[in-house]
């Protein structure tokens, strides 16, 4: 199995995981958004559940409630709900406000509106007992009451001229007797034989609505006793209480939304990396994949072409024998006095293409050989005056200046290899410059333990454009070369661990410099 062909597949895969991790956070939190929504609503129909035990507790007589009291107690439940409670309103049946405490929008929240707005900073809710109905649905069907202030009760008991009920008699009355008549007060009552006005049960409620009438009993919701019907049908439509309004603050809410947000783009984020970091592992593993099948097909082609090389190097070193022989028998007869002048002249001509194809063999069969570095120590200059002295007929023959010099330095290398190196590069350059030129050949140390060798003429120099290509085998700027000295030369030098370069050479010619040499003491 390959796994290049298989990444498409894979990648679909981390994709398609991706997408449903975000999706599944995305659906979460809108899931976690509604249920705190949702909390919120029952919490407000908690509120409004002891909203309605508020009420019944300021319940003065009949169906009124005193408008101050009731403030005063929505004002204390909206402080002990400070985090999450804004503001209560109680309206009418024409959403007329009739009482409130707290802060909110009242006014454009009745019941001809919607049960539920939200908005950035709060939720308003209207009837959250059971949405969509008024509020007598939380006095079990009978009538709401009516929120008057003190002054509004006073004032009605005087205008409605309310009858009391007929003054019981004292304990001390005989049996049958009428109770004596006493002038009343709608607000104080009858008097009392002694001058004084026993407080009626209206008034009672009124200066203490805390304590209930008739031993303990507390009426229903309805029509007031001093009221008429029309009268009560009236104030129901203006100061009935037919529906209320809680403003609920969402900070809380859109605080934990928040939070549940951040853990959730924290979590997306974190599946984001992870498929990023599973899909560049895949990707990894893939080009190693590749390249493993790459190194096992270049180590296969590697050994065929090492088979190749010997094979060829074998051949070569095989050729050389039957040129020898040519090579010989055509000098005998370039030396036969006796063979005409043409036959002699050809001899000699087929030796000396026999020495070409000699030498290209032996450059072969030098660039072919395994190169197996014996370190000794090698006094640098030695070697350089040596190989000068070896190509002397050369320099002579073509009448060039052979300058040495720079310091006495020993380096770290294989001796044969070394002279090798060398003589290529002198070979080159005398074979570079013309007659009469000049070679020069310095040696510096770089650093305690490095030093760096140079070759310099004054031919024709190398463009920029080859100066990376004369290294390579079989190239050549020169019709006599065979294009392997300088390749064999690179070879050496990197078995060594040297580093080679091509620069110019001021105001003409070339330089090769050898560098990294390593400096024994």
């Amino acid at each position: 199995m390959q796994p290049g062909r298989n990444s498409p597949l894979i990648y679909g895969l981390l994709l398609g995981v991706w997408a449903l991790v975000v999706a599944w956070q995305a659906t979460e939190h809108v899931r976690f958004r509604e249920e705190s929504r949702a909390a919120l609503v029952d919490r407000a129909k908690d509120i409004s559940t002891t909203l309605g035990i508020v009420l019944r507790s300021q319940r003065r007589f009949g169906g009124v409630v005193s408008k101050e009291r009731l403030e005063a107690s929505l004002t204390e439940l909206i402080r002990q709900e400070k985090t999450e409670l804004n503001g209560i309103a109680l309206l009418n049946a024409a959403g007329d406000l009739m009482a409130s405490a707290g802060t909110g929008d009242f006014q454009t929240r009745g019941v001809a509106g919607t049960t539920e707005h939200w908005d950035a900073q709060t939720a308003t809710l209207v009837n959250p007992v059971d949405l969509g109905t008024n509020l007598t649905s939380d006095f079990e069907g009978t009538n709401p009451p009516i929120i008057l202030s003190r002054q509004d009760i006073t004032n009605r008991l005087a205008t409605n001229r309310m009858s009391l009920p007929p003054p019981r008699p004292p304990p001390d009355a005989a049996p049958g007797s009428q109770p004596a008549e006493h002038p009343t007060n709608l607000i104080s009552g009858p008097e009392s034989p002694g001058g004084e006005r026993p407080t009626p049960p209206v008034a009672a409620a009124v200066a203490n609505p805390g304590r209930p009438r008739d031993g303990g009993f507390r009426p229903r919701f309805g029509r007031p006793r001093w009221m008429s019907e029309e009268d009560y049908q009236t104030l129901l439509q203006k100061q009935g209480a037919h529906s209320f309004v809680i403003v609920m603050s969402t900070q809380p809410l859109r605080a934990a939304c928040d939070q549940d947000l951040w853990l959730r783009s924290i979590i997306a984020v974190l599946a984001t990396i992870s498929v990023i970091g599973s899909g560049l592992a895949w990707r990894s593993v893939t080009r190693s994949a590749e390249l493993q099948i790459r190194l096992v097909r270049a180590s296969e082609l590697n050994s065929h072409l090492r088979e190749m090389n010997l094979a060829a190097a074998g051949l070569a070193h095989e050729t050389r024998n039957p040129l020898n022989i040519i090579r010989g028998m055509a000098q005998m007869l370039s030396k036969q006095s006796e063979a005409p002048a043409e036959i002699r002249e050809k001899a000699r001509a087929i030796v000396d293409e026999t020495d070409k194809v000699t030498s290209q063999l032996n450059e072969f069969i030098n660039y072919s050989r395994p190169r197996e570095i014996r370190r000794a120590k090698i006094a640098l200059n030695s070697a350089v005056n040596e190989v000068v002295r070896t190509l002397n007929h050369d320099i002579e023959e073509k009448k060039l200046r052979v300058e040495t010099g720079g310091e006495s330095v020993s380096i770290e290398a294989d001796e044969q290899l070394l002279r090798q190196v060398l003589f290529n590069l002198f070979i080159n350059a005398i074979q570079a410059v013309d007659a009469g030129g000049q070679i020069q050949i310095l040696m510096h140390k770089i650093s305690a333990s490095e030093a760096a060798l140079e070759v310099r003429d004054d031919g024709p120099g190398v463009p920029p454009e080859r100066r990376q290509e004369i290294f390579k085998p079989y190239f050549t700027t020169n019709q006599k070369g065979t294009g392997l000295g300088l390749a064999v030369v690179q070879q050496i030098v990197l078995a060594h661990g040297w580093e080679i370069e091509c620069l110019p050479n001021e105001p003409k010619g070339a330089v090769f410099r050898i560098s990294h040499l390593k400096v024994m003491a």
